[in-house]
């Protein structure tokens, strides 16, 4: 099935439906696809061609429904323009991690070459012309900016990793001397905040125990390493007592996560990441397994003891490198990226309501903050002041999607 959009500007750009039981490819080069608010360069900064122009028919789909049900959040983006592991990043502390003298490390050849506007990767002599010659190519798309900060996929420092132990060494740490494993983060995180004020909160991760147990496989359970921001910060190192009571295990597709939603003991403030075969994401898992993966959550919430008190989002990382007509809101040099789907589900939601407040994953933050009187951090009171230094409105809060009032 293919459809056609005139975006506004004379351009007409064929769409075509993608099925939702089939894995497609993931393409990073973000800020070149948006070229400036224009969004007309997704195929040309594409390694996975016209797919990019592919679209999902939702309607099909269990969490369609539960938008119905709820608040669908139409104006919401990805706090930070990359990928999966930058925008977990955006989830734990609106920060960017860093590799200290990385030109001096086992990660110098990660970093990137770009060219002088400081955000097109610089391609190589023999580059396709087109996206009709083949997918673009560049000197170097690696993992570091210039000036050392970590903006595409690196391992964390401790197990479970994708990265190993040192033959013969401390089997809880990753390899430090391999160019992919980043080193321990030390940013403020909002868990770092929601302990100084003696809240409870944790973070499930599905085949968390099973992977450190050697028992991750592909596709099943297909465990995200870079999917877990706080597994980066030396505050969760091995041993430590918070990582012992905030780190905790999924379960195999999500069992021991639901078994504390059904029992009444989720603490305040949860953050559950779905194991790999589940997230939906591009490359290695399909839509609809996923997507009733995240119903059946919401299910078990919904009857949850708990229920009468919660606020639940349900959004994702970043868009998979597929086209969008609305541009982003033009903030700081890390972002937002490309809009996101964004549910909003709560006893205290504006039933069927479609929120067009803006929105980013820092908004997540920002609720959390508001809520139990945090203090802000840094990377949100950096991110305000770029909105209003480039005349844009402010992220909201979650808060026009609810009644409080109830």
């Amino acid at each position: 099935m293919f459809k056609g959009h005139d975006d506004g500007t004379g351009l007409f750009r064929s769409r075509f439906h993608i099925p939702t039981s089939l894995n497609d490819p993931c393409t990073k080069a973000e800020q070149m696809q948006i070229d400036g608010g224009r969004n007309d360069k997704f195929v040309a900064w594409a390694d996975s061609g016209g797919l990019v122009m592919g679209h999902y028919d939702g309607s099909n789909l269990p969490m369609w429904q539960i938008a119905k049900k709820y608040v669908l959040a139409d104006n919401f983006f990805q706090g930070a323009f990359g990928g999966s592991f930058l925008n977990h990043f955006q989830l734990a502390c609106a920060c960017v991690p860093v590799f200290p003298d990385a030109d001096k490390s086992p990660a110098k050849p990660t970093i990137a070459k770009v060219d002088a506007d400081g955000v097109s990767l610089t391609v190589v002599e023999n580059a396709p012309k087109s996206a009709l010659e083949g997918a673009p190519k560049f000197v170097s798309d690696g993992n570091l900016t210039p000036d050392f900060h970590a903006v595409n996929t690196m391992q964390p420092p401790y197990e479970p990793s994708a990265n190993p132990p040192v033959a013969g060494g401390d089997t809880s740490f990753a390899d430090p001397s391999l160019p992919t494993t980043l080193p321990p983060q030390h940013d403020v995180t909002i868990g770092d905040l929601l302990t100084l004020k003696g809240i409870d909160w944790a973070w499930y991760a599905g085949a968390w125990q099973a992977t450190l147990d050697g028992k991750n496989a592909t596709p099943v359970p297909n465990f995200q390493f870079h999917h877990q921001p706080f597994n980066y910060f030396a505050a969760y190192a091995p041993g430590t007592p918070a990582r012992a009571q905030h780190l905790r295990d999924g379960g195999l597709s999500g069992t021991a996560f639901i078994k504390d939603i059904d029992d009444g003991k989720l603490p305040p403030v949860t953050f559950y990441k779905p194991q790999g075969n589940l997230t939906e994401h591009s490359g290695y898992a399909d839509v609809s397994s996923g997507d009733q993966h995240l119903a059946d959550i919401v299910s078990h919430l919904e009857k949850s003891p708990q229920w009468g008190h919660m606020l639940v989002v349900v959004t994702y990382d970043e868009n998979g490198g597929f086209w969008d007509h609305v541009a982003p809101p033009k903030a700081d040099r890390w972002g937002p990226g490309n809009r996101i789907p964004a549910f909003i589900i709560s006893p205290f939601a504006r039933i069927g309501m479609v929120d067009h407040t803006q929105y980013d994953t820092t908004s997540i933050l920002r609720f959390i903050t508001a809520r139990y009187d945090l203090p802000v951090l840094p990377g949100l009171v950096a991110r305000d002041k770029a909105l209003r230094n480039n005349d844009e409105a402010p992220m909201g809060d979650l808060s026009a999607a609810l009644d409080l009032t109830r």
